[in-house]
This record gives structure tokens, C-alpha cells and sequence, in this order.
């Protein structure tokens, strides 16, 4: 049997999560964050407190208990109330879910119920300046053991919430002989205030601007061996795995976003007149809206696939790829026929949806870019036909 349909307490989950944005997320602080690059930590906060971050997390940490497909509703709608705050407050806990899946008790006790209660921001560091979204490759940044402390050397780039963050989950080498490389790669928890790190705020970005990104160098930070999360040597793994689930948000980012835009578009078209009539009486507008909400339903339906089968215990990398290359396209198509539409109000600020766009373009690079999404697919689909 398939059912198309939301529970009862799942739609109880969307309207809470709508009712809280119309009312917290006002276009003026928008505005402001988006000018002045800022994290919105109060509004973050505040959401935290009413569990929106912590859908993923257990009750025994201070989470909802919920699953991936809750979390992509919450996610959807903060990121349709507004781009820019949306993305900021949701992906607040990034990264956290490593320590859920690979950490220690007293890991688990330490990190996830300051970050589900909203005073810890957390921030996965896997990019580096020479690598890209090439984490198989062998890393810049080093762990050199000595006795029960861990050396930890480089520098990781394009780091969301670095700026902000308490600590980082950080991909190291930690085996620089290991052939292939990645078969030597460990992960770390870093806090931020440890002697050796240090965090550069990268400005001037196209879009997600509150959403605040850094540069993380570290220089001999001294870690405990009991920083090491999970196993030695399989850090590498823990990321993929984490990525193949974590890139279902970014496509419920990016259905969010279009459909935020598809409804400012909409809403103008039926008030704006020109040659005696409404334009969406026009058949250039109208169905130029009517192809942009089958398109964001599409990738509604596919990332909720991709949630459904996660949490069903049946991970589909293929799926999640798929969505994610979908959504965020679309994403950016919609967004951008939605300024056209608007015409010249389109292209300022006032109207949101020029936001939406520089906004949308971001859920086609990070967390793997779409071309590695596709080379992803393209590999599931060798293997199953």
C-alpha cells in the first residue's frame, strides 16, 4: 500500500513550524542579517527551544525523537517562510548527527543536549582550499598521535557556522601512508576555544548570508585521544554516510525555498494588472506558474522519498542524490522566473524573491556539487541495471 499523505502529528509539525515563522522570521531582520552577514543567534535560539532544530535527535538528549522525514518538513517550512533565515537556523546542529551515530556515551552526554537546547552550534569541517568536494583524496589536514594527545595541522575552508560555531566535527589524515588515502582519514570533535585554532569569518558571499561561513586553521591544536569519534581510520566513511542523509535537508532547503518564491510570485500575479486584467490571466504568466508548482511538487515528492526510505532503514544514496540535483535545480529555475515575473520589483530586495534566487544557487554546490551528485547516481544505476 502507498500512501501519499502526511500523519496527523507530522502536519501538527508543519503548522507549528509555519505559525512560529510568520511570526519570528519579519522581513525587516531579514534584511538586516542578510546586509551585515550576521547569524541569527536569538532567533536560533528560540527555535531550538521549541525543538525545529532537533527533530533527528532522541528524547534522552533533549530531542524530538522524530525522523528525517520530520526534520525535511521543518526545514521546508523555515526555508519558505524565508531563504536566508531559514538555512541559518536549520542547519545550526550540522554535523551533530556524527557524534549521534559514531560518539561515546559520555560524547553523546557532553555535545547533543547543549546543541539541542540551542546554546551549542556545531560546524563539520571537511572542505579543504586544495580539495574540494574530493574527500577521497589524500588530506592537507594532518593528526599526529603522541602518547594519549592528538596534533592536529591544517586548514579547512567554506566551514558553515565556523564563525559561530562551539565546536567542529574535523576530517584529519590520520594515516598519510594509507593507500588509497581515505582508507587513513579519522574524524575529531574540536572545541573552538582550544589553544592552536583559529577561525577566519569569509565575507562577501552571493547568498545565504546569515548563514555565516569560515576558515578554520588549526596549528598544533592538542586534542585527547578521546576527541577521536568513532573508530581510527574510518572518518572517510562516517562522512559519506553522513553526507548520502544530510543532502535530503539541502533538497528540502531548496524545495522550501521555491516554494516561498512560487507563492510571492503568485500572489503578485493575481494583484498586478496590465492591458485591463489581472496578469496571470495571461497564458505567458500563468503557465510559466503552472509548470513552476509541478516542478516544486516533483521535488517535494522525491525528497520525501528520500526521508521515507532513510528512516525506514533503507537508505537509497541513488535517491538522495537525485534529490538533492532536482530540488536545488529547480530550485533556481523557479526562483528565477519568479523575478522575471515581478519584472523590475523582482530585482530589488523589498520583493524577497531576488533572495530566494542568490539564495537557491548554494543548494547546488555544498554538500557535495551537483556534478558529484550526479556521478553518484550514475554509480548506484551501474550497479542496479
Amino acid at each position: 500500500m502507498i500512501s501519499f499523505e502526511l500523519s496527523e502529528e507530522q502536519e501538527d509539525i508543519r503548522r507549528a513550524v509555519r505559525e512560529f515563522c510568520e511570526k519570528e522570521f519579519t522581513p525587516e531582520l531579514a534584511l538586516e542579517l542578510d546586509r551585515k552577514e550576521e547569524f541569527p543567534m536569538e532567533l536560533y535560539k528560540k527555535a531550538a527551544k521549541l525543538g525545529f532544530t532537533s527533530m533527528r535527535f532522541p528524547e534522552e538528549y533533549g530531542g524530538q525523537g522524530y525522523g528525517i522525514l520530520e526534520q525535511c518538513i521543518a526545514v521546508e517550512e523555515m526555508c519558505r517562510a524565508d531563504s536566508s533565515l531559514g538555512i541559518a537556523v536549520s542547519a545550526g546542529t550540522f554535523a551533530s548527527d556524527l557524534i549521534l551515530a559514531h560518539g561515546t556515551e559520555e560524547q553523546k552526554e557532553r555535545y547533543l543536549p547543549p546543541v539541542c537546547r540551542g546554546d551549542y552550534i556545531s560546524a563539520g569541517a571537511f572542505t579543504e582550499p586544495a580539495r574540494g568536494s574530493d574527500l577521497a583524496s589524500r588530506l592537507d589536514t594532518r593528526a599526529v598521535r603522541y602518547g594519549d594527545v592528538w596534533y592536529i595541522n591544517g586548514v579547512k575552508t567554506f566551514i558553515t557556522n565556523a564563525p559561530v560555531a562551539n565546536f567542529f566535527i574535523v576530517l584529519c589524515q590520520t594515516n598519510p601512508k594509507a593507500h588509497p588515502p581515505h582508507r587513513g582519514q579519522s574524524l575529531f570533535i574540536v572545541d573552538r576555544d582550544l589553544e592552536g585554532v583559529e577561525v577566519t569569518k569569509l565575507k562577501d558571499k552571493m547568498g545565504i548570508r546569515p548563514s555565516v561561513t569560515g576558515e578554520i586553521s588549526f596549528s598544533d591544536a592538542k586534542v585527547p585521544s578521546d576527541a577521536l569519534l568513532g573508530e581510527l581510520n574510518k572518518g572517510f566513511y562516517y562522512a559519506i554516510d553522513f553526507f548520502d542523509e544530510s543532502r535530503v535537508a539541502v533538497a528540502a532547503q531548496a524545495v522550501g525555498i521555491a516554494q516561498g518564491a512560487f507563492e510571492i510570485a503568485f500572489k503578485y500575479a493575481k494583484q498586478r494588472e496590465a492591458f485591463g486584467q489581472p496578469i496571470i490571466q495571461f497564458e505567458g504568466v500563468s503557465f510559466k506558474l503552472v509548470d513552476a508548482a509541478t516542478l516544486i511538487e516533483a521535488a517535494r515528492l522525491l525528497t520525501y522519498k528520500a526521508a521515507w526510505l532513510i528512516d525506514q532503514g533503507k537508505p537509497d544514496p541513488m535517491i538522495t542524490s537525485m534529490a538533492k540535483t532536482f530540488a536545488s535545480e529547480i530550485a533556481v529555475q523557479v526562483t528565477e522566473w519568479c523575478i522575471g515575473l515581478l519584472g523590475g520589483y523582482g530585482y530589488f530586495a523589498d520583493y524577497k524573491v531576488e533572495r530566494y534566487h542568490r539564495d537557491a544557487i548554494v543548494t547546488t554546490i555544498y554538500e557535495g556539487t551537483n556534478e558529484i551528485q550526479r556521478l553518484t547516481t550514475l554509480r548506484y544505476m551501474l550497479r542496479k541495471m
